[in-house]
């Protein structure tokens, strides 16, 4: 591992416009150097393992496996890696599996330009950054309103514009057990009714159209 004090980081993302403008702008750092790049979570995943860097840039959303994914799977052969999530996306649920997979800051894309550099010296230090407007949209929501993977998978199906009766057929359940989790579902998000529920989810990354 190099010893010259210059933090060393690998970024993540499909799309190679960004990578290049994230390039440009860690590499004018002194005390920075870019090593590796990635463009989906299996890559990022080969690109670790292969150079060890000190900190990773990790876009949420790829194709194939998520960059929350990735997290995981890195953090559990290198439980000490430092990756900071890298996205444009600002909402509690996003946050909230970012941090529980591990990740020690969340930097929106568009303020890269003015965060990205403090942020990488400063989760390098072993320090966490979580944007002001990200921690207040957390807070707003405590772990009792999280929905269960089956009430989430219910959500999804609701979007798809599936009814009670068709929900409880493709989940081999009875049809008021579908209305039990509807209901669930309502309460956690204080929904008004479905459609406000969707809406919700989508709003706060539960779900996606």
């Amino acid at each position: 591992m190099p010893t010259d004090g210059v933090i060393r980081i690998l970024a993540v993302d499909d799309h190679a416009l960004l990578r290049r403008g994230i390039a440009a702008l860690v590499n004018a750092e002194p005390d920075m150097k870019l090593v590796a790049e990635a463009a989906s979570g299996a890559e990022a995943i080969q690109q670790f393992k292969k150079y060890r860097p000190d900190v990773t840039l990790m876009d949420l959303q790829m194709a194939g496996m998520s960059g929350i994914e990735a997290i995981i799977a890195i953090r559990d052969d290198f439980s000490n890696a430092r990756v900071i999530v890298l996205t444009t996306y600002l909402n509690d649920m996003q946050v909230a599996r970012a941090l529980k997979a591990g990740a020690r800051a969340y930097v929106l894309k568009g303020q890269v330009d003015l965060d990205l550099s403090e942020v990488i010296r400063a989760v390098h230090a072993g320090q966490r950054r979580i944007p002001p407007e990200v921690a207040a949209e957390l807070a707003e929501h405590t772990e009792e309103d999280d929905l269960t993977s089956r009430e989430i998978e219910v959500l999804r199906l609701i979007a798809a514009g599936c009814a009670n009766k068709e929900i409880a057929s493709r989940l081999s359940v009875a049809e008021d057990t579908v209305k039990s989790h509807v209901a669930k579902i309502l309460a956690k998000l204080h929904a008004n009714d479905r459609t406000h529920a969707v809406t919700t989810a989508v709003k706060r990354g539960i779900i996606e159209l």
